[in-house]
Order: C-alpha cells, then structure tokens, then sequence
C-alpha cells in the first residue's frame, strides 16, 4: 500500500461531489474501520451468538437496519477468527456496506435467484439465510481458485440451496430466466481503501466499466418481465455507477424503482445524479458503496416521457 491515493482520482472525486464531501470522503478512506459481522442464522440464533461475544469479553453494537448485523468494538478480525462460532459457521465477518444489496433484493423462499460474481460468497450466504435456505440459488464465479473459496463458504455456512457454476457471468446462455438477480459488479474499488494501492488505476476503472455494462446487459437478458434486480459496487464514481445504468437502461424496459425495505437514517450517504439509488459514504463503519434496484417492466408496461 502506498499512503496517497492518486491525484487522478482525488480530482475525479472534487469535480464529482465538491470540495467539503471530498474531504469527507478522503478522511473517510484513511480511518480504521471496525470489524463487522453477520450472524448465520442458518445455523445459530442471534440471541446466542451475543452471549459468546459478551462471555469472550467482546465489546459490541447492533445495528438499527439490519438485525443480524454486529459491529465489534473492541477487537480485531483475529481474535472474532478465533472463536468456535466462527470456526462452526455460525458467524460471517463481511462488511456493513456489503450486506446491504442482498437486504435490498429482497429474495422469497422458492424463487429463483442469479448472484452474477459471486466469490467469495458473503451476499450469497445471505441471501440463502434470508431465505431461509429455501430458494434455489445459482451462484457464478469465472476463476476457479475464487469459485473453490465461494464452495469453502457455502458449505461452511450450511448452505444447500446454491449451485455454483464457474462460469463468466456475461456468457450465460440468453435462455435462462430469473426471478431476482444480484449484479455486485467487479468495480475499481473506488470505495475503498484499495485506492491507496499502487495498482490503482485509470485503466482499472475504465475495464470496470466495460465489465460492468456487459454484465448488467446480460442481467436485464436473463431476469423474467415484472422482477427486479439489484445492482452494486464498491465504487463512489459515477462512470461505474449512474453512467453505467444510463446506459445499459435505455437499451431496455426497465426502470430504477425506489429502495423501501432498508432503513436508511443511519446509513451516511452521498449525493447522486439518479433517483432511487443510494450511494454510501467510506467513514470507520462503512466502505463506499453504491445501490440500485432495477424493474424490467412487463413488456404492455409503456415507458414513462
């Protein structure tokens, strides 16, 4: 890691939010974080796993949006990967911002659910708790290496509903057909404090987006008429987020519908440029994040003037 992000990058940042979000957001980048986790009610009750964090001596809090959410005050991620109910499965160390988009998707036992990138498996370990593990899940994941990770995880979490296909999500066969997907596109990691990494760069975000647009593209092919989907990054810039549904939207008959079932009052956010979507601010709880949830209409559905 080198300890300035780049001057490319701050100045993409300033023309983007202003000078005073900016210096949010970069402050944001430099701050530690806290170790946040999700308890996997697949296989432990929330009420429990509390109890062996206060009997270890860990200090937390809950979260006001999401129930199953924990952030640990007092320690590192080595000491909480030290505990049996981590060893067990019965905990899942992730990050707030990351369980937002499967909140977001709002998955029902029995539907039929596409997560496009899914490694290393945290958001499909959720969506399969949030469903009780009883939707059909079929996760993607083109590296083999990362793929063998996503199947370490699932079956580490007890999950059953999943197949995992090692396969580019972008060259799914058009004759597929779900019920939700879940876009977390690879991004830049704009978001993030990897843009002290000396790899980051402008090259970086412009593949994102080619990326990001050929896999939403695909999305939007595969999800049945009146559903929904959700797409994410870890990314602040526009070009990754509302230029990339401006895009890849207008090619369709889908819309971006408003978020309704995530409480966002204690969610730091960011402005954007398209309604509906929310974009979070990195502080010592969050990473930048980006969310959208998209409808593809039923095809009589005219689009709005």
């Amino acid at each position: 890691m080198i300890q300035e992000m780049p001057e490319f990058l701050k100045e993409m940042i300033l023309k983007q939010y202003g000078e005073e979000i900016s210096k949010k957001i970069i402050n944001g980048y430099k701050t530690k974080r806290y170790v946040t986790l999700r308890v996997n009610t697949i296989k432990a009750e929330i009420e429990d796993i509390k109890k062996v964090l206060d009997c270890s001596g860990i200090i937390y809090e809950e979260v006001p949006w999401f129930k199953e959410a924990i952030i640990v005050k007092n320690v590192r991620e080595d000491e909480i990967k030290k505990l049996d109910i981590y060893e067990k499965g019965q905990i899942y160390l992730q990050s707030l911002s990351s369980m937002i988009p499967p909140i977001i998707l709002d998955a029902k036992q029995g539907e039929n659910i596409l997560d496009m990138a899914a490694a290393p498996g945290g958001k499909t370990t959720q969506i399969a708790a949030i469903t009780n593990n009883k939707a059909m899940i079929t996760a993607c994941e083109k590296n083999k290496i990362r793929a063998e990770r996503l199947k370490y995880n699932l079956q580490k979490q007890g999950v059953g509903c999943v197949n995992v296909m090692i396969e580019d999500a972008r060259k799914l066969d058009d004759f597929f057909s779900f019920d939700k997907i879940l876009l977390d596109a690879p991004c830049s990691g704009s978001g993030t404090d990897s843009v002290f990494n000396k790899n980051f760069a402008e090259e970086l975000i412009d593949r994102s987006v080619n990326f990001q647009k050929q896999l939403l593209t695909k999305a939007l092919k595969i999800l049945k008429p009146g559903k929904e989907m959700v797409y994410s990054t870890c990314s602040i810039l526009q070009n990754e987020n509302e230029e990339v549904l401006k895009e890849v939207l207008k090619k369709f008959n889908a819309e971006i519908v408003e978020i309704e079932n995530l409480e966002i009052s204690n969610i730091p956010l960011l402005p954007t440029t398209l309604k509906g979507t929310i974009c979070i601010c990195p502080t010592d709880l969050f990473e930048g994040f980006f969310v959208a949830k998209v409808k593809k209409r039923e095809k009589r559905e005219p689009a709005p003037n």
